[in-house]
């Protein structure tokens, strides 16, 4: 508050002076227009700094709390974090149903606006996808088919932009497991949807999962599981036992290890 009323004052005085033709006025106004510009960045910086810490902490409320305060901002790197503040949000089991919705509907708005404001936002492809996938849950399964080959797009544009982020090559995983284990009457949907369904294959998952955890070993309980469940999709029961006993040995770090290692 002090450094706006600060930055405010001079401002006014140097625009009377600049009526009365000062070229050194005008120069000076020019540069402490430039501070205010760098200002107002470092503060996003700030926020930024302390979002992540918060996120790394486990801090879902507080996280959400600080960021939905910057709902209105323009910066995609602010609005990509209250996308996934959002979703996490949602995801938490004291959270209501009615809330859930609506914090789903929220996340995919605020992805959407992340990716509006900068296209080459590796996260902000990431977490449109994600978000999307979400909404799709309360749409029902033609929403979510019909929403399946964008998704995919994002995540490959999103790989694309960033090659060693494991946790978007293996979401890419589990888009080709779930449509190598679809129901058949899921592809009879898919078949009015689409000239051409979108398919995949238990071996395509697997070439994911594997790639994920090569881009970073160990990052994911999940990742390992459905390493353990390909395989034995695959009916290769002696890799599907490794995989799957690494993941009962995983660390628990968060909820839904434990639930992986159960």
């Amino acid at each position: 508050m002090f450094i706006n009323t600060y930055l405010m004052m001079p401002c006014r005085c140097l625009e009377k002076a600049f009526k009365g033709g000062s070229f050194l006025v005008y120069e000076a106004h020019k540069l402490i227009s430039g501070f205010a510009e760098v200002h107002a960045s470092f503060k996003v910086e700030e926020v930024i700094e302390q979002a992540d810490y918060l996120y790394g902490s486990g801090e879902t409320e507080k996280l959400y709390r600080l960021l939905v305060q910057h709902k209105n901002s323009d910066d995609a790197e602010l609005l990509w974090r209250l996308a996934r503040a959002s979703r996490d949000l949602a995801q938490l089991s004291s959270t209501s149903a009615e809330e859930k919705r609506q914090l789903a509907y929220e996340a995919l708005e605020y992805a959407k606006k992340a990716l509006e404001n900068n296209e080459s936002n590796f996260a902000a492809h990431k977490w449109y996808a994600i978000c999307l996938s979400d909404v799709g849950d309360f749409e029902g399964i033609k929403t979510k088919i019909g929403n399946a080959v964008v998704i995919k797009e994002h995540f490959q544009r999103a790989i694309e932009l960033n090659p060693k982020d494991a946790t978007t090559i293996h979401l890419i995983g589990i888009w080709c497991y779930s449509f190598a284990e679809m129901p058949w009457y899921q592809r009879k949907i898919a078949a009015t949807l689409f000239a051409t369904p979108p398919t995949s294959t238990f071996q395509e998952a697997l070439r994911y999962f594997h790639m994920a955890e090569e881009a970073d070993p160990n990052f994911y309980s999940k990742n390992l599981l459905f390493l353990g469940k390909t395989y034995l999709k695959l009916n290769n029961k002696k890799m599907a036992l490794l995989w799957l006993s690494k993941a009962k040995d995983y660390p628990a770090h968060t909820e839904e290890d434990k639930q992986v290692g159960s």
